[in-house]
Protein backbone atom coordinates (compact mmCIF):
# COMPACT_ATOMS: atom_id res chain seq x y z
CA UNK A 1 0.00 0.00 0.00
CA UNK A 2 1.04 3.66 -0.72
CA UNK A 3 2.27 5.64 2.23
CA UNK A 4 0.04 8.23 0.80
CA UNK A 5 -3.17 5.80 0.97
CA UNK A 6 -2.51 4.50 4.17
CA UNK A 7 -5.15 5.60 6.38
CA UNK A 8 -4.17 4.48 9.67
CA UNK A 9 -0.48 5.28 9.56
CA UNK A 10 -1.17 9.03 8.73
CA UNK A 11 -3.31 9.55 11.61
CA UNK A 12 -0.39 7.73 13.57
CA UNK A 13 2.05 10.21 12.15
CA UNK A 14 -0.56 13.41 12.21
CA UNK A 15 -0.78 13.31 16.43
CA UNK A 16 -1.89 16.82 16.53
CA UNK A 17 -4.55 16.25 13.40
CA UNK A 18 -3.28 19.13 10.97
CA UNK A 19 -5.27 17.26 8.02
CA UNK A 20 -8.64 18.15 10.71
CA UNK A 21 -7.63 21.89 10.33
CA UNK A 22 -6.80 21.93 6.29
CA UNK A 23 -10.03 19.41 5.82
CA UNK A 24 -11.98 21.82 8.14
CA UNK A 25 -11.00 25.13 6.46
CA UNK A 26 -14.51 25.68 5.05
CA UNK A 27 -15.95 25.19 7.92
CA UNK A 28 -13.39 27.33 9.63
CA UNK A 29 -14.44 29.98 6.86
CA UNK A 30 -18.05 29.89 8.17
CA UNK A 31 -16.53 31.10 11.51
CA UNK A 32 -14.36 33.54 10.56
CA UNK A 33 -17.04 35.36 7.96
CA UNK A 34 -19.23 35.88 11.40
CA UNK A 35 -16.02 37.34 13.38
CA UNK A 36 -15.85 39.16 9.82
CA UNK A 37 -19.11 40.75 10.48
CA UNK A 38 -19.08 41.56 13.95
CA UNK A 39 -16.62 44.32 13.74
CA UNK A 40 -17.75 47.14 16.02
CA UNK A 41 -16.54 50.09 14.26
CA UNK A 42 -17.12 53.88 14.96
CA UNK A 43 -16.59 55.56 11.68
CA UNK A 44 -15.97 58.79 12.54
CA UNK A 45 -12.54 57.35 14.61
CA UNK A 46 -11.49 56.59 10.31
CA UNK A 47 -12.08 59.49 8.71
CA UNK A 48 -9.82 60.66 5.89
CA UNK A 49 -7.28 57.19 5.25
CA UNK A 50 -4.78 57.95 3.10
CA UNK A 51 -2.99 54.38 3.18
CA UNK A 52 -3.43 51.47 5.09
CA UNK A 53 -0.19 48.99 6.19
CA UNK A 54 -1.34 45.77 7.89
CA UNK A 55 1.58 44.77 10.36
CA UNK A 56 1.88 41.00 10.82
CA UNK A 57 4.51 37.98 10.38
CA UNK A 58 4.28 34.23 8.75
CA UNK A 59 1.00 32.93 8.86
CA UNK A 60 -0.95 36.02 10.17
CA UNK A 61 0.65 38.20 7.09
CA UNK A 62 -0.24 36.39 4.16
CA UNK A 63 -4.16 36.91 5.00
CA UNK A 64 -3.17 40.75 4.02
CA UNK A 65 -0.77 39.50 0.80
CA UNK A 66 -4.17 37.63 0.07
CA UNK A 67 -6.17 40.90 0.68
CA UNK A 68 -4.40 42.98 -1.18
CA UNK A 69 -4.32 40.82 -4.24
CA UNK A 70 -8.07 40.40 -4.18
CA UNK A 71 -8.57 44.06 -3.43
CA UNK A 72 -5.75 45.03 -5.86
CA UNK A 73 -8.65 46.59 -8.66
CA UNK A 74 -10.89 47.87 -6.03
CA UNK A 75 -8.70 49.84 -3.47
CA UNK A 76 -8.10 53.46 -3.77
CA UNK A 77 -5.89 54.05 -1.54
CA UNK A 78 -2.32 52.49 -1.44
CA UNK A 79 -2.35 49.33 0.80
CA UNK A 80 1.20 47.28 2.24
CA UNK A 81 1.27 44.63 4.15
CA UNK A 82 4.80 44.83 6.35
CA UNK A 83 6.70 42.39 8.05
CA UNK A 84 9.85 43.51 10.09
CA UNK A 85 9.93 45.73 13.50
CA UNK A 86 9.55 48.80 11.81
CA UNK A 87 6.91 50.77 9.87
CA UNK A 88 7.55 52.41 6.71
CA UNK A 89 8.33 56.58 7.50
CA UNK A 90 5.16 57.55 5.55
CA UNK A 91 3.03 56.39 8.38
CA UNK A 92 1.47 59.17 10.27
CA UNK A 93 -2.48 59.98 11.86
CA UNK A 94 -3.84 59.39 8.56
CA UNK A 95 -2.72 56.16 7.72
CA UNK A 96 -4.74 53.07 9.25
CA UNK A 97 -2.30 50.60 10.37
CA UNK A 98 -3.76 46.67 11.23
CA UNK A 99 -2.42 44.79 13.69
CA UNK A 100 -2.12 40.90 12.75
CA UNK A 101 -0.72 38.63 15.21
CA UNK A 102 -2.84 35.09 16.13
CA UNK A 103 -0.79 34.88 19.37
CA UNK A 104 -0.38 38.30 20.64
CA UNK A 105 2.73 38.13 21.50
CA UNK A 106 4.74 38.33 18.32
CA UNK A 107 7.83 40.21 18.65
CA UNK A 108 7.96 41.99 15.52
CA UNK A 109 4.37 42.93 15.50
CA UNK A 110 4.08 44.36 18.82
CA UNK A 111 7.56 46.32 18.16
CA UNK A 112 5.06 47.96 14.76
CA UNK A 113 2.08 48.16 17.53
CA UNK A 114 4.10 50.05 19.68
CA UNK A 115 5.89 52.03 16.38
CA UNK A 116 2.15 52.78 15.22
CA UNK A 117 0.74 54.35 18.51
CA UNK A 118 4.18 56.43 18.54
CA UNK A 119 2.97 57.95 15.54
CA UNK A 120 -0.98 58.21 16.12
CA UNK A 121 -1.68 55.87 13.79
CA UNK A 122 -5.71 54.89 12.86
CA UNK A 123 -5.40 51.40 14.77
CA UNK A 124 -7.38 47.75 14.43
CA UNK A 125 -6.25 44.58 15.10
CA UNK A 126 -6.60 40.67 15.07
CA UNK A 127 -5.74 38.96 17.71
CA UNK A 128 -6.42 35.88 19.93
CA UNK A 129 -4.98 37.37 23.01
CA UNK A 130 -1.76 38.02 24.39
CA UNK A 131 -0.38 41.38 24.73
CA UNK A 132 -2.18 43.03 21.71
CA UNK A 133 -5.51 42.13 23.03
CA UNK A 134 -4.27 43.93 26.33
CA UNK A 135 -3.18 46.83 24.77
CA UNK A 136 -6.21 47.13 22.84
CA UNK A 137 -8.66 47.02 25.50
CA UNK A 138 -6.29 49.68 27.57
CA UNK A 139 -6.10 52.12 24.89
CA UNK A 140 -9.78 51.45 23.55
CA UNK A 141 -8.41 49.46 20.16
CA UNK A 142 -11.08 48.27 18.08
CA UNK A 143 -10.33 44.51 17.81
CA UNK A 144 -11.58 41.81 16.61
CA UNK A 145 -10.78 37.87 18.42
CA UNK A 146 -10.16 35.48 16.73
CA UNK A 147 -10.03 31.84 18.03
CA UNK A 148 -7.36 29.97 19.81
CA UNK A 149 -5.30 26.88 19.44
CA UNK A 150 -4.64 26.61 15.57
CA UNK A 151 -1.30 26.81 14.27
CA UNK A 152 -1.13 30.33 12.86
CA UNK A 153 -1.01 28.98 9.29
CA UNK A 154 -3.65 27.14 10.11
CA UNK A 155 -5.89 29.95 10.80
CA UNK A 156 -5.90 31.15 7.61
CA UNK A 157 -9.51 32.36 7.39
CA UNK A 158 -8.95 33.87 10.73
CA UNK A 159 -6.13 36.22 9.07
CA UNK A 160 -8.51 36.98 6.23
CA UNK A 161 -12.07 37.13 6.36
CA UNK A 162 -11.91 39.76 9.58
CA UNK A 163 -9.74 42.04 7.18
CA UNK A 164 -12.14 41.61 4.79
CA UNK A 165 -14.98 42.27 6.94
CA UNK A 166 -13.10 45.74 8.40
CA UNK A 167 -12.85 46.91 4.54
CA UNK A 168 -16.15 46.15 3.66
CA UNK A 169 -17.23 48.17 7.00
CA UNK A 170 -15.03 50.90 6.34
CA UNK A 171 -16.25 51.26 3.04
CA UNK A 172 -12.87 50.54 1.44
CA UNK A 173 -14.37 47.45 -0.62
CA UNK A 174 -18.08 46.61 -1.32
CA UNK A 175 -20.12 43.48 -0.10
CA UNK A 176 -18.71 40.33 -1.35
CA UNK A 177 -21.18 38.18 0.50
CA UNK A 178 -22.39 35.95 -2.41
CA UNK A 179 -19.06 34.84 -3.47
CA UNK A 180 -18.41 33.92 -0.24
CA UNK A 181 -20.81 31.82 -0.06
CA UNK A 182 -20.07 29.90 -3.34
CA UNK A 183 -16.74 29.74 -2.32
CA UNK A 184 -17.34 27.80 0.68
CA UNK A 185 -19.96 25.68 -1.27
CA UNK A 186 -16.95 24.90 -3.67
CA UNK A 187 -14.36 24.29 -1.19
CA UNK A 188 -16.44 21.68 0.86
CA UNK A 189 -17.33 19.82 -2.63
CA UNK A 190 -13.28 19.88 -3.61
CA UNK A 191 -12.05 18.63 -0.88
CA UNK A 192 -13.72 15.23 -1.47
CA UNK A 193 -10.97 14.30 -4.13
CA UNK A 194 -8.03 15.91 -1.66
CA UNK A 195 -9.28 14.00 1.14
CA UNK A 196 -7.43 10.68 3.09
CA UNK A 197 -10.10 8.40 1.59
CA UNK A 198 -9.33 9.25 -2.07
CA UNK A 199 -6.52 7.19 -3.46
CA UNK A 200 -3.36 8.52 -5.10
CA UNK A 201 -4.65 7.52 -8.24
CA UNK A 202 -7.30 10.24 -8.36
CA UNK A 203 -5.99 12.56 -5.57
CA UNK A 204 -4.71 16.03 -7.41
CA UNK A 205 -3.35 16.91 -4.41
CA UNK A 206 -1.33 13.01 -3.73
CA UNK A 207 -0.36 13.21 -7.09
CA UNK A 208 1.18 17.19 -6.52
CA UNK A 209 3.19 15.59 -3.43
CA UNK A 210 4.30 12.70 -5.22
CA UNK A 211 5.57 14.67 -8.26
CA UNK A 212 7.65 16.84 -5.50
CA UNK A 213 8.74 13.90 -3.38
CA UNK A 214 12.42 13.96 -2.40
CA UNK A 215 12.26 17.35 -4.66
CA UNK A 216 12.75 21.18 -3.67
CA UNK A 217 9.23 22.88 -4.90
CA UNK A 218 9.49 25.81 -6.88
CA UNK A 219 6.37 27.72 -7.05
CA UNK A 220 5.76 29.78 -9.56
CA UNK A 221 2.85 32.77 -10.32
CA UNK A 222 1.77 35.28 -12.25
CA UNK A 223 1.65 38.87 -10.95
CA UNK A 224 -2.14 39.25 -10.03
CA UNK A 225 -4.31 37.29 -8.26
CA UNK A 226 -2.51 34.33 -7.24
CA UNK A 227 1.30 35.78 -6.55
CA UNK A 228 -0.05 35.50 -3.39
CA UNK A 229 -0.62 31.90 -2.85
CA UNK A 230 2.77 30.79 -4.09
CA UNK A 231 4.02 32.45 -1.13
CA UNK A 232 1.53 30.20 1.02
CA UNK A 233 2.67 27.16 -1.20
CA UNK A 234 5.86 27.79 -0.28
CA UNK A 235 5.42 28.35 3.11
CA UNK A 236 3.26 25.76 3.33
CA UNK A 237 5.60 23.24 1.67
CA UNK A 238 8.26 24.05 4.39
CA UNK A 239 6.35 24.16 7.84
CA UNK A 240 3.68 21.02 7.22
CA UNK A 241 5.80 19.13 4.85
CA UNK A 242 9.16 20.23 6.39
CA UNK A 243 10.84 20.92 3.33
CA UNK A 244 12.61 23.59 1.32
CA UNK A 245 10.65 26.02 -0.62
CA UNK A 246 10.97 28.43 -2.69
CA UNK A 247 8.53 30.85 -4.92
CA UNK A 248 9.03 33.96 -7.57
CA UNK A 249 6.76 35.36 -10.04
CA UNK A 250 6.37 35.85 -13.50
CA UNK A 251 7.30 38.29 -15.81
CA UNK A 252 10.17 39.17 -13.03
CA UNK A 253 11.59 35.98 -12.69
CA UNK A 254 11.96 35.90 -16.89
CA UNK A 255 14.10 39.02 -16.06
CA UNK A 256 16.98 37.62 -13.63
CA UNK A 257 16.34 33.78 -12.24
CA UNK A 258 15.42 32.38 -16.17
CA UNK A 259 19.45 32.85 -16.62
CA UNK A 260 20.31 30.59 -13.80
CA UNK A 261 17.94 27.89 -14.61
CA UNK A 262 18.65 28.36 -18.68
CA UNK A 263 22.73 26.96 -17.11
CA UNK A 264 21.78 24.18 -14.25
CA UNK A 265 18.45 23.08 -15.16
CA UNK A 266 19.97 19.62 -16.66
CA UNK A 267 22.76 19.27 -13.82
CA UNK A 268 19.70 19.62 -10.96
CA UNK A 269 17.05 18.33 -12.95
CA UNK A 270 16.84 15.73 -10.02
CA UNK A 271 16.79 18.09 -7.05
CA UNK A 272 13.73 20.89 -7.80
CA UNK A 273 10.23 20.42 -8.69
CA UNK A 274 8.64 23.08 -10.57
CA UNK A 275 5.10 24.25 -9.85
CA UNK A 276 3.04 26.55 -11.98
CA UNK A 277 0.22 28.27 -10.97
CA UNK A 278 -2.33 29.62 -13.53
CA UNK A 279 -5.34 31.73 -13.39
CA UNK A 280 -7.90 32.79 -16.15
CA UNK A 281 -7.11 36.34 -15.30
CA UNK A 282 -3.14 35.78 -15.98
CA UNK A 283 -2.31 38.35 -18.70
CA UNK A 284 -1.80 36.99 -21.81
CA UNK A 285 1.55 37.11 -21.97
CA UNK A 286 2.34 35.71 -18.72
CA UNK A 287 0.87 32.44 -19.95
CA UNK A 288 3.35 32.33 -23.08
CA UNK A 289 6.20 33.52 -20.62
CA UNK A 290 4.78 30.16 -18.38
CA UNK A 291 3.98 27.69 -21.38
CA UNK A 292 7.79 28.49 -22.99
CA UNK A 293 9.44 28.02 -19.71
CA UNK A 294 8.09 25.01 -19.16
CA UNK A 295 9.08 23.72 -22.21
CA UNK A 296 12.71 24.62 -21.13
CA UNK A 297 12.22 22.87 -18.09
CA UNK A 298 10.90 19.78 -19.71
CA UNK A 299 13.53 19.75 -22.39
CA UNK A 300 15.81 19.20 -19.35
CA UNK A 301 14.37 16.67 -17.50
CA UNK A 302 13.08 18.74 -15.10
CA UNK A 303 9.75 18.17 -13.32
CA UNK A 304 7.26 20.40 -14.18
CA UNK A 305 3.65 20.39 -12.72
CA UNK A 306 1.53 22.97 -14.06
CA UNK A 307 -2.25 24.00 -12.35
CA UNK A 308 -5.19 26.05 -12.92
CA UNK A 309 -7.23 27.61 -10.17
CA UNK A 310 -10.91 26.85 -10.45
CA UNK A 311 -14.18 28.73 -9.22
CA UNK A 312 -16.64 31.06 -10.92
CA UNK A 313 -15.06 33.86 -9.07
CA UNK A 314 -11.79 35.69 -7.93
CA UNK A 315 -12.15 34.51 -4.40
CA UNK A 316 -13.30 30.97 -5.67
CA UNK A 317 -10.30 30.67 -7.54
CA UNK A 318 -8.03 32.33 -5.16
CA UNK A 319 -8.37 29.78 -2.31
CA UNK A 320 -9.49 26.51 -4.56
CA UNK A 321 -5.43 26.71 -5.56
CA UNK A 322 -4.64 27.36 -1.77
CA UNK A 323 -6.83 24.11 -0.85
CA UNK A 324 -5.09 21.83 -3.21
CA UNK A 325 -1.39 23.52 -1.62
CA UNK A 326 -2.52 22.93 2.19
CA UNK A 327 -3.40 19.33 1.23
CA UNK A 328 -0.27 18.81 -1.10
CA UNK A 329 1.70 20.13 1.82
CA UNK A 330 0.67 17.38 4.43
CA UNK A 331 1.19 15.08 1.47
CA UNK A 332 4.46 15.95 1.89
CA UNK A 333 4.89 15.62 4.92
CA UNK A 334 3.22 11.49 5.23
CA UNK A 335 5.99 10.90 2.41
CA UNK A 336 8.51 12.48 4.58
CA UNK A 337 7.39 10.64 6.93
CA UNK A 338 7.37 13.57 9.94
CA UNK A 339 4.40 15.01 12.16
CA UNK A 340 3.12 18.16 10.23
CA UNK A 341 2.24 20.46 13.04
CA UNK A 342 5.03 20.78 15.00
CA UNK A 343 7.86 23.83 13.97
CA UNK A 344 10.53 23.20 16.10
CA UNK A 345 13.15 25.25 14.67
CA UNK A 346 11.05 28.27 15.02
CA UNK A 347 10.30 27.92 18.75
CA UNK A 348 13.70 27.23 19.32
CA UNK A 349 14.66 30.44 17.56
CA UNK A 350 12.30 32.49 19.64
CA UNK A 351 13.49 30.58 22.89
CA UNK A 352 16.58 31.83 21.97
CA UNK A 353 15.76 35.63 20.74
CA UNK A 354 14.24 35.48 24.12
CA UNK A 355 17.37 35.17 26.34
CA UNK A 356 18.89 38.57 24.36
Amino acid sequence: MSALDDIQQMKTLDAQDMYGAIHDFPEQMESARTIGESWKIDKDEFVDVRNIVLAGMGGSAIGGDLLASFLQNKLQIPFHVCRGYELPDYVDDESLVIISSYSGNTEETLAMFEDAMDRSAMLACVTTGGKVAEICEKEGIVCAKIPAGLQPRAALAYSFLPLLGLFEALGFAGSFAPDLSETILHLKDARKQFARESEASSNPAKQLATACGGKVPLIYAGAGLLSPVSVRFRGQFSENGKTLAYSNVFPEMNHNELVGWAHSAKAQKDNFAVILLRDEEDNQRIGLRMDLFAKLMSDNSVTVESIASSGANRLTRLFSMIQLGDFASYYTAVLNNVDPTPVEAIENLKLELAKS
